[in-house]
C-alpha cells in the first residue's frame, strides 16, 4: 500500500483523547498510513459525517441512522453506558421521571444518542439545544429547569447542587438488559478494503496502548478534561474506555441495532436495516 493520509475526527474530551493517544503521540506504528487529527464537538462531527467530510470519525450512534450508506461502524472505539451510568437528566431539586414528558429540557444536540435515548424513554418533550458544557450551569442558574448531561457532568453535577431525575444507562439496561450505545467510530465505505482493514487495526492498537499505559495516556487526556481532578478524570475515562471499547461484543452490537430499530419504529430516525461492523 502506498503512503496515504486519512482525516480522523474525534471530540476534544478526555475519553476520546485517551482513546486516540497512541496514534496522536506516535506510540502506535502506522506504516504507510498517516492521520490528520481534527478535534470538534460531537454535534459538529455528526453534521460533518452527513457530508462525508472525514475518512474516519467518532459520531453518535443516533447519527449513524443518517450516514449508514456512507460509513461502516468499527467494532472498536465505542462508548457505551452501562447499568450503573449513562447520560443524566438533572434538576435543581428532587424530580421524578414522571414529570419529564412534555417538559422543556436543555439538550446537547438533536443528533446525540442521549437525545434519542431520552425520546425513547419519556416520549415527546421540548428540547432546548445548547452546548453540552453549558447545560449544567444553565440548570444551576435557573435558566433551564432540566438538563440532559453527557461527558463529565455525569460525575460532577452534584458540585452545583443538582440531582439526577433519570439515568438513561440504567433505564436502557432495565428495558433491554443491554448496554446503552452512545458513541462509535465509523470509517468511509468508499476507502479501499486494505486501507479500512489497516486503519481499523491501528485504531484498535491505539485503544489497547492507552489501556496498557494508563498513567501515560491519562496524563495526555487531562489536557482535555476541562479542569477535572485527576481522580475524577480517571473514573470518567474508565467508564467509557475499557475492554468493551476494544470490542463491542455481541451484546454491544445487538444493542446498537435495537437502539436504532426502536428509534425508527418511534418515527424519530430513518430505518437502517441490518448493520454491518468492520474489524
Amino acid at each position: 500500500m502506498q503512503t496515504m493520509t486519512l482525516t480522523l475526527g474525534h471530540s476534544p474530551d478526555s475519553d476520546d483523547a485517551f482513546m486516540f493517544y497512541g496514534l496522536a503521540s506516535g506510540k502506535v506504528a502506522t506504516g504507510g498510513l498517516h492521520y490528520e487529527h481534527t478535534l470538534k464537538d460531537i454535534q459538529t462531527l455528526n453534521e460533518w459525517a452527513k457530508e462525508s467530510r472525514l475518512d474516519a470519525t467518532a459520531i453518535s450512534v443516533h447519527a449513524y441512522a443518517y450516514v449508514a450508506r456512507s460509513y461502516a461502524i468499527l467494532n472498536h472505539g465505542a462508548s457505551m453506558g452501562e447499568r450503573e451510568y449513562g447520560p443524566l437528566v438533572v434538576a435543581r431539586g428532587s424530580v421524578q421521571p414522571a414529570a419529564l414528558p412534555g417538559a422543556t429540557i436543555a439538550v446537547p444536540g438533536l443528533m446525540t444518542s442521549a437525545y434519542l435515548a431520552l425520546r425513547l424513554a419519556i416520549g415527546p418533550f421540548t428540547p432546548a439545544v445548547m452546548p453540552f458544557d453549558a447545560i449544567m450551569q444553565a440548570v444551576a442558574d435557573g435558566r433551564a429547569a432540566y438538563g440532559l448531561l453527557i461527558h463529565e457532568g455525569q460525575l460532577t453535577h452534584r458540585d452545583l447542587g443538582l440531582t439526577a431525575a433519570l439515568n438513561l444507562g440504567t433505564w436502557w439496561f432495565d428495558e433491554t438488559g443491554l448496554p446503552l450505545p452512545l458513541g462509535v467510530n465509523v470509517i468511509r465505505r468508499a476507502l479501499p478494503d486494505d486501507v479500512k482493514s489497516l486503519a481499523s487495526r491501528q485504531l484498535r492498537d491505539s485503544i489497547r496502548y492507552g489501556l496498557a499505559h494508563r498513567d501515560e495516556a491519562l496524563a495526555w487526556a487531562l489536557r482535555y478534561a476541562r479542569g477535572m481532578e485527576t481522580k475524577t478524570a480517571d473514573r470518567f475515562v474508565g467508564m467509557y474506555v475499557n475492554q468493551r471499547t476494544l470490542d463491542l461484543g455481541d451484546d454491544g452490537r445487538r444493542s446498537i441495532q435495537l437502539f436504532l430499530d426502536r428509534g425508527s419504529e418511534a418515527g424519530i430516525v430513518p430505518p437502517v436495516g441490518p448493520i454491518d461492523f468492520v474489524g
